[in-house]
């Protein structure tokens, strides 16, 4: 540990020796006044300002700043620009920091990175390819995060050596199949919800460490939410002015839960279960659809299905003694630290890890089992949050009550079986959560799990598989029963588990050696026939049992393009097609946030009156089964985006009379 610690502290170093402060890409005119240059990539809505600064000042006008309503120590200004190079003057006083919003991005303020900004006038500015990311800051972030992967393998050493090389095989082909499928046209969906937020707060956070800030107010931004995720998130936002990167990440996550599933069903029942496990994972629609956004719920799925084979691991080999037991146990406590620190909602992780050392703790050893895992899991768990988040390091209580705040509040109304809940007044029933993961998971998957009761004798393997599967549902007693799948997304891998024992167990009957090969050849034939047809947006994969996104739409049952899926092509759609200057209402896309029109169509867009406004030129309308539109005789409908037949975003023009930009 001592040389990955310094290793770290070398590459810290390295970075702050070479890659400027944002100021210091300024020209600095008099004490605290920089002048110089600053890149604004898109056309459309900046939001600009500084904390702890005086003034700032783009071509000339100085901003009318005031406090954002979300942060009182961001100052900004709401202003609409072209593409381009603007001439910038930022009276920063002893400490002011630049920070801004890119149309694009409306999450937490982001530090504005070097390469956005140029010491020389706007006519003599140069901004390479890099513009708008801070490459080098991630380069040394991947770097560290190398040095510490280094050091797990380390630790893991022996047990690494002692893989079986079938199933280090099998492991790299699911990866690989997993992860190809992710990446594949990766950005389809669009911008969704908290994207944003995650990626925006991602890149401060890890510019923070590497800067060695640790000053409470640089990690206020998203305090709600522990910073794991962020972290991983950063080092992606760190490498382009967009998502991309950060998605990629997200991808390879989920990729390596599905190929952790080869060693768990290897250790449960046997290789082939594993890798059809993993198989079914790998294509598993609402896996594949958080395994390409910037969310909580890709490294989520990863902690839970790594802290069950850690379980596994710990209790392998003869009975040990409670000294012996401890570092195994003390990794267990690590990934759910982790876990808990990416999301709290993954406390529920730690109820499946005590019953599961339990479940599998050698013969007498289950009293020193709960007595050691008592002792170790909580408290390494809670010492890797202290570690790793700095808004714990002053009133930790405190802030923890202040996340909790924001956390328990509800997202807003959603439709569910035909009536409307997520209020208040009308919170979602209990049966929520098990009602979403049986409309979401795949028939034929659910199926092929029911046929896992043909292995009832192995009690032990099927009560982990059972465990894993229920875990995540006991979120249903929080305040946050709302959002479809995405909270029990855990339970998903722990469905294609007992998925790929239920067709071994069909096979086992028909005594041919190729039966299970011809069952996991048809199952993945399945799986890619649904993939195909939801795709890009899996998100709002229901199968077929709720007739599908159409019939999940038509019956009002579940939500539908609640993620904002589908919004980019609406806005493309109107983008290409309406004249400049045109009058543009679209109050009624949510979220409104991710509606990145032209620079032109900002100004006299709709902002108040009644819906749709008699003087709009185009209409944009999503969330219809929760808000069904019925348009007057004066618009007709120009663009249509769908989810297999389910619509998520419609584009009105008015009739005869919209003007049409020349193509």
């Amino acid at each position: 540990m001592a040389c990955a610690i310094a290793a770290t502290g070398a590459l810290v170093a390295a970075r702050n020796a070479v890659v400027p402060d944002p100021l210091e890409r300024l020209r600095e005119v008099e004490p605290g006044v920089y002048e110089g240059s600053w890149l604004f990539p898109r056309g459309g809505p900046y939001v600009l300002g500084f904390e702890r600064g005086r003034a700032l000042w783009i071509d000339g006008v100085r901003l009318p700043v005031r406090p954002h309503p979300r942060d009182a120590a961001f100052l900004h200004a709401w202003r609409v620009y072209e593409p381009g190079v603007y001439r910038v003057r930022f009276d920063a006083g002893p400490s002011g920091r630049l920070l801004w919003h890119p149309p694009g991005r409306r999450g937490p303020p982001e530090y504005v990175p070097p390469s956005s900004l140029s010491p020389e006038p706007p006519a003599a500015a140069r901004f390479g390819s890099g513009a708008g990311a801070s490459l080098p800051d991630g380069l040394f972030a991947l770097a560290i995060a190398g040095v510490w992967a280094a050091f797990a393998a380390f630790v893991l050493r022996g047990r690494l050596r002692a893989i079986d090389r079938r199933v280090a095989a099998a492991f790299a082909a699911a990866f690989a199949l997993a992860l190809a499928v992710r990446l594949y046209d990766l950005g389809g969906a669009g911008q969704t919800w908290d994207e944003d937020v995650n990626w925006s707060a991602g890149r401060n956070y890890v510019t923070n460490l590497l800067s060695l800030d640790f000053s409470q107010a640089s990690w206020r931004f998203n305090y709600e939410h522990p910073p794991v995720m962020k972290y991983i998130a950063g080092i992606g936002a760190q490498f382009a002015d967009g998502y991309g990167p950060a998605r990629a990440l997200s991808a390879a996550m989920m990729a390596l839960a599905c190929a952790l599933l080869v060693p768990i069903g290897r250790r449960l029942w046997s290789l082939r279960v594993g890798v059809v496990a993993a198989m079914i994972a790998a294509l598993t629609p609402h896996l594949i659809a958080h395994g390409k956004v910037v969310g909580h719920e890709a490294p989520s799925v990863l902690w839970w299905t790594l802290a069950v084979w850690l379980c596994l691991w710990a209790q392998d080999g003869p009975p040990r003694s409670a000294r012996a037991m401890a570092p195994r146990f003390a990794a267990v406590g690590v990934v759910l630290g982790v876990a808990v620190w990416s999301r709290f909602a993954n406390g529920l992780l730690a109820p499946l890890v005590g019953a599961l050392l339990v479940l599998w703790a050698p013969r007498g050893r289950a009293r020193a089992t709960v007595g050691v895992g008592l002792a170790v899991i909580p408290a390494v768990a809670i010492a890797v949050g202290v570690a790793i988040w700095p808004r714990l390091w002053a009133s930790p209580v405190a802030h923890l009550r202040e996340a909790w705040a924001v956390l328990r509040q509800l997202h807003g109304p959603e439709p569910y079986l035909g009536d409307v809940v997520g209020t208040a007044a009308h919170p979602a029933p209990w049966h929520y959560f098990f009602v979403y993961f049986a409309a979401t998971a795949p028939v034929g998957v659910l199926a092929a799990a029911g046929a896992a009761a043909l292995r009832w004798r192995a009690a032990r393997p099927l009560a982990t598989v059972a465990a894993w599967m229920l875990a995540p549902m006991l979120v249903l007693v929080s305040p946050v029963k709302q959002d479809g799948v995405r909270y029990i997304l855990p339970a998903l891998s722990a469905l294609a588990l007992a998925a790929a024992v239920g067709l071994d167990a069909i096979a086992a009957r028909a005594r041919r050696r190729w039966a299970l090969p011809a069952l996991g050849a048809a199952m993945a034939a399945y799986l890619a026939a649904a993939d195909a047809r939801i795709h890009p947006y899996y998100l709002d994969y229901y199968n077929e049992v709720v007739g599908g996104p159409r019939g999940a739409f038509d019956a009002r049952a579940f939500e539908v393009g609640w993620w904002g899926e589908g919004i980019d092509r609406a806005i493309a759609c109107l983008n290409a097609r309406a004249a400049p200057g045109a009058v543009v209402d679209k109050r009624r896309l949510q979220p409104g946030h991710v509606a990145w029109m032209r620079a032109d169509l900002w100004p006299r867009r709709v902002q108040s009156g009644p819906f749709p406004h008699p003087s709009a030129d185009w209409v944009l309308v999503n969330g219809l089964a929760l808000h069904p539109f019925h348009p007057p005789p004066w618009l007709e409908l120009t663009c249509e985006v769908d989810a297999d037949g389910a619509p998520l975003a419609r584009v009105y023009r008015r009739r005869g009379g919209a003007p049409v930009a020349p193509r």
